[in-house]
């Protein structure tokens, strides 16, 4: 074959259910992982489709340089004209929240009032301008990791002045409003190439800010007997709410993502996430209509020339 898809990645353990789907859909899959190696950049790439799966959370497998390599790889692909989905400007919007926020508001999109702060030096005094409670979280973050809600003023000064104080990898801590559901879940709507899979209804109920929807993230209840479903599949999803996020998409070069949002008890719809390297639950997929994985093999074989990959339809 003249061409396949190289996924670039820098976590194996969320790989097989896109190597699966793949293989399934007859289309073929090369990985590229950036752990270390090197980039001859006056040497043409392969011929090929080009997905980025780099995530905003790889500082937590201790591989926090993957997002440099990705930034060089990326443009390097893209000087020599390749296909690339998902490419250095959508992973610019991967690892800075700052930078989601900026452009769902741009959009049209409600988003949380939120406050960057740059260093440490002035976290407390911008915390003073909300009323607690309200939350912080790392501007460069993943599967809810660095998100915390903070009932008082004083719990948060002393958080930042103590040793237990953690900070964001870039140096920007965000101030957030905490946001109330009128019921307690959030939704996680996904897409892949210009088109809407399905929506995700994700349990909150536990209060925690960690809801990674990957298998590999599962944990299993501690007496041994499997908790119920945090995540389940979601009809109900305002239409009008999906056409915005199509056209936020489109308009930012963004392939394929899994888009955050809550209703509030205010009467709000809040998107707070946009994640370009998502993942999909194995308890929706059992139920789910399309799959979100053999949509993304689907997807980028089609994008393949016609003679590199020949793929089964269903």
């Amino acid at each position: 074959m003249s061409g396949r898809v190289y996924v670039i990645h820098e976590n194996p353990q969320w790989l097989p259910p896109f190597e699966a789907a793949f293989e399934a859909e007859g289309v073929p899959l090369e990985e590229w992982l950036l752990t270390d190696g090197a980039i001859d950049l006056g040497a043409e790439p392969p011929e090929g489709v080009f997905w980025s799966r780099l995530s905003a959370s790889a500082h937590t497998r201790d591989h926090g340089e993957s997002k440099e390599y990705g930034r060089a790889v990326l443009r390097w692909l893209a000087s020599w004209g390749r296909t690339v989905i998902n490419g250095a400007d959508v992973l610019e919007l991967e690892v800075s929240k700052v930078a989601q926020h900026a452009a769902l508001r741009h959009a049209g999109i409600d988003v949380p009032r939120t406050v960057a702060v740059f260093g440490t030096e002035r976290l407390v005094a911008q915390a003073a301008a909300f009323t607690a409670p309200f939350i912080s979280k790392h501007n460069q973050g993943g599967k809810g990791l660095g998100v915390r809600r903070w009932d008082s003023h004083d719990a948060f000064a002393a958080w930042v002045a103590g040793p237990e104080f953690e900070p964001s990898p870039d140096g920007v801590t965000l101030l957030q409003e905490l946001l109330v559901a009128k019921a307690p879940f959030i939704t996680r709507a996904e897409f892949v190439g210009g088109e809407f899979v399905y929506a995700v209804r994700v349990d909150t109920s536990a209060g925690s800010f960690e809801l990674c929807p990957a298998e590999a993230c599962a944990v299993p209840g501690a007496d041994g007997v499997e908790p119920e479903p945090l995540f389940r599949r979601r009809d109900d999803v305002d239409p009008a709410l999906i056409d915005r996020y199509l056209a936020f998409l489109a308009a930012e070069g963004i392939g394929i993502a899994g888009i955050e949002f809550i209703e509030t008890v205010d009467g709000r719809t809040v998107t707070y996430d946009v994640n370009t390297n998502t993942n999909y639950n194995p308890d929706v997929e059992a139920t789910a209509p399309r799959s979100g994985p053999r949509a993304i093999a689907r997807w980028l074989g089609s994008l393949l020339p016609q003679d590199a990959a020949v793929g089964t339809r269903v």
